[in-house]
């Protein structure tokens, strides 16, 4: 199996437990729903990401010498910090915005970061477009917005928040074009997972003194899901991006991570938390359609470029 083949099938993965996440996120900020309240959303968000990503880093330092290599390296720190901080504002104001918005307009306003990453590339980071990648990354966010069926948009803080969430992602899956070409992909996963827990944990703590991350973890319902996000929504899922996202134009890997919301939908379905309608097949064939297209384009550069 070659390279590129094994990477496709890694980030293919990487958006089957994606799908998980927002269902797992969903059900942690439910069951948190009086600690929300007494300390207020953004204290607890910050609890549970700084949770959730510092079992990544943890995991990471236990089972890799070059994982520990990494917190002694300032080019591995440098890396991390730029990832990291990205991760830390698209997970955290994703997190807050879905309090308050549906499943299908977060779904819709998230699958953003494919257009942006497309846009923000060939405008500032010169990667260049060709027209199949354009249609197929309007298909996969056109597909992705409306899986779960036509979105009902009021302009509230709920859904700005989403879509500046959608912005650091995009951000995120180009910095991780050009971080993961020059640094250890497990160093700076190392880096950047400690760089978030940190953060997170500082921001939830500023917002509310008293609340601790014990306390919010410890929360019924609450802990098992952040261990779901922790170990494959965050160690394993971050870990393949970081390793084969590289093999990608940054906006095929965007178009890949569509996906995301026809798990995400499926996985609801399966807990009676949506109701099955025409639009998964619609939105789910887009997305489809649009990663065949793309990928046919670039098996086909390829073949010209050999």
């Amino acid at each position: 199996m070659n390279q590129r083949r094994r990477a496709t099938i890694g980030l293919f993965g990487v958006t089957l437990l994606w799908g998980g996440t927002f269902v797992w996120m969903k059900l942690a900020l439910n069951a948190a729903t009086v600690e929300i309240a007494e300390h207020g959303t953004t204290a607890v968000v910050g609890m549970m990401v700084s949770f959730r990503f510092l079992l990544a880093s943890l995991s990471l330092l236990l089972v890799s010498s070059r994982a520990r290599a990494a917190l002694f390296s300032k080019e591995d720190w440098q890396g991390g910090a730029i990832l990291g901080t990205l991760m830390l504002f698209g997970y955290g104001i994703q997190m807050v915005g879905l309090e308050t918005v549906t499943p299908s307009v977060s779904a819709f306003l998230t699958s953003l970061y494919v257009v942006f990453t497309a846009i923000i590339g060939s405008k500032f980071a010169k990667h260049k477009l060709s027209r199949v990648m354009v249609m197929g990354a309007l298909l996969a966010t056109f597909g992705a917005g409306f899986i779960d069926g036509m979105p009902h948009i009021v302009w509230g803080w709920g859904e700005i928040l989403t879509i500046i969430s959608a912005l650091f992602f995009a951000l995120h899956i180009l910095a991780t074009d050009n971080v993961t070409k020059r640094l250890d992909p497990i160093k700076i996963s190392t880096t950047s997972f400690t760089f978030v827990a940190l953060g997170a944990g500082i921001i939830g703590f500023l917002s509310a003194g008293e609340v601790s991350v014990a306390s919010v973890i410890t929360t019924e319902g609450v802990f098992n899901q952040l261990l779901l996000l922790g170990f494959l929504g965050t160690l394993v899922c971050l870990l393949l991006l970081n390793i084969y996202q590289k093999h990608f134009h940054p906006t095929h890997a965007a178009i890949i991570y569509a996906f995301e919301p026809l798990w995400a939908t499926i996985y609801a379905l399966g807990l009676d938390l949506v109701e099955m309608s025409y639009w998964l097949l619609i939105g789910g064939s887009a997305v489809l359609f649009g990663n065949i297209i793309v990928e046919i384009d670039s098996h086909h550069q390829e073949e010209e470029e050999e």
